[in-house]
């Protein structure tokens, strides 16, 4: 099936489009903080990527937002309480709650962003998932005993650990999962006990200041989380502020390098992307690599962190792999979001497509040949296969965070584990191969934080440690994970009254040493 040309996609009506999409987005207000939402200077427009139909204003807040914001969750941590019961209860409310309201989050989701209706859906689907596996985690807080007798100092003592929370969490979230990226950090930091400040993406905040407000209806308490959307200072307040603990950040690496140094001291997670390599070995099922190749490289238009960017095939295979890909590449479905026959929908704005169609030209003119796709009109971008693309290209380089990708040959193992290192990432890979013993091999040398057999790059469950090495990021998110980053250990320790004190007695000193 031809791809759909984009100037055919759009939809006809697009006042009566525009109504479906904003009926789902009502919300009380464009930011949430002092316990309240607030309405004032709803200046911030949000329009949908795919033909600019503005779907709604949110407040463009200030840095005097942020530091109210801060300043009573701070107030509400010293004197309100809030038990580990309760924060579980909260979230797992929120879990029903959100499947509830399902149809309502997915159109949000699909309106606002690149995701297509069914990405949408998924998106809702994995958000009650993570809410789920944060309200179980709460088993990560209960510590240990300490080990007392076994101590030279210890008699006479008793003790344990627990882990409390950090104190203020700054959530900063990207545009590409708007939904469950968002619950990544903010059910970890509330069943870790913590105050959570969350500052969405200014294309995408809809969705969620969405989740913030099914959070309080969960029952969570009011002066426990805060929404501030982008505005003049507000990222620089946020980061800052001394009473901020800890900045969990997804985003790019040169925007985690500003808030590592504005933010001194404070304990950063960061997941900053990839440049996501596959390797397809002599003995692999070619069908089986293509098929999953497609799947992984162009969901959200390849706007995801684990996005298959480069395949690297054994020359044995490397013809019907590329004829594999390309076929499936042009029957995918390129056109309107909420069209439940579209495979690929639009980049976040035209401004990024633009951007992708300036690197795969790049490739072009170095020689490199495009296969499928290649083709831009508006935000759209044609799924697109290349070959042939010299190492030093932009495509290769750097992260794509588009609908492109490269395949390449091999004839060595070795050399193709070389070249899927030779990057400043290191977040996931795949294998493809018959061979255990190969796959094992393989992925023991791969420089990064998972490596899938007989998958690609574009695998994740969220319950694993999630994050890469290199520029990929620091710290590890996954529900669990998460909380233990989002919490520390502290000791209480009690001297039992009445027990014996021993204490050391001072070595006696010998008597040569006077006359030393």
């Amino acid at each position: 099936m031809p791809t759909t040309p984009v100037a055919e996609a759009r939809p006809k009506n697009t006042e009566e489009t525009a109504f479906k999409r904003t009926q789902f987005a009502n919300l009380p207000g464009g930011a949430f903080f002092e316990g309240k939402w607030h309405s004032a200077d709803m200046t911030l427009e949000v329009r949908d990527p795919e033909d600019g139909v503005l779907l709604g204003r949110v407040c463009s807040s200030t840095s005097q937002d942020v530091e109210r914001a801060i300043a009573h969750i701070h107030r509400q941590l010293q004197w309100e309480d809030w038990p580990l019961r309760d924060r579980r209860e909260a979230l797992e409310k929120a879990v029903v709650l959100l499947g509830e309201q399902a149809e309502r989050f997915a159109n949000i989701i699909a309106a606002e962003s690149s995701k297509t209706i069914g990405e949408a859906e998924r998106e809702v689907r994995r958000c009650a998932e993570t809410l789920r596996l944060s309200a179980a985690a709460s088993g990560e807080l209960l510590g240990e005993t300490l080990g007392f007798e076994d101590s030279m100092a210890g008699a006479g003592k008793i003790g344990w650990y627990s882990r409390k929370p950090v104190g203020i969490v700054a959530a900063i979230t990207p545009f590409n999962d708007p939904l469950n990226l968002v619950a990544h950090k903010l059910g970890p930091a509330l069943i870790g006990g913590n105050g959570v400040v969350l500052k969405p993406s200014r294309r995408t905040p809809l969705t969620g200041l969405a989740l913030v407000k099914l959070l309080l209806e969960a029952g969570v308490p009011s002066g426990r989380i805060a929404a501030i959307v982008s505005g003049p200072g507000v990222s620089e307040a946020l980061v800052t502020d001394p009473r901020v603990d800890l900045i969990s950040f997804t985003g790019g690496p040169a925007t985690a390098e500003r808030i590592a140094a504005a933010a001194g001291g404070k304990k950063i997670l960061s997941e900053l992307g990839g440049n996501n390599a596959t390797i397809v070995c002599a003995d692999a099922d070619a069908e089986a690599a293509a098929e999953a190749i497609v799947a992984g490289a162009f969901g959200v238009a390849g706007q995801n962190c684990l996005s298959v960017q480069r395949v690297y095939v054994h020359t044995s295979l490397f013809d019907s792999v590329l004829e594999l890909v390309t076929a499936r590449t042009r029957e995918l479905k390129t056109g309107p979001k909420l069209d439940r026959g579209t495979d690929v929908g639009p980049l976040i704005s035209e401004a990024e497509a633009r951007r992708v169609e300036e690197w795969v030209e790049e490739a072009k003119a170095a020689g490199a040949t495009v296969h499928a796709g290649g083709q831009r009109r508006g935000a759209y971008y044609q799924p697109t296969v290349l070959a042939d693309v010299p190492s030093a290209c932009r495509v290769i380089r750097d992260e794509v965070f588009g609908p492109v990708v490269s395949i390449l040959p091999f004839i060595e193992v070795q050399d193709a584990v070389f070249a899927a290192n030779a990057t400043e990432y290191g977040l996931q890979a795949g294998v493809f191969t018959r061979s255990i013993d190969l796959a094992l091999q393989i992925a023991e040398k791969l420089h990064v934080g998972s490596v899938a057999i007989n998958e690609t790059s574009d695998v994740r469950i969220d319950s694993m440690p999630f994050g890469g090495f290199k520029k990929s990021g620091v710290g590890r998110e996954g529900v669990r994970h998460a909380v233990r980053e989002m919490t520390e250990p502290k000791n209480t320790i009690i001297n039992i009254a009445g027990a014996p004190m021993q204490r050391q007695r001072p070595a006696a000193t010998p008597e040569w040493s006077a006359s030393s």
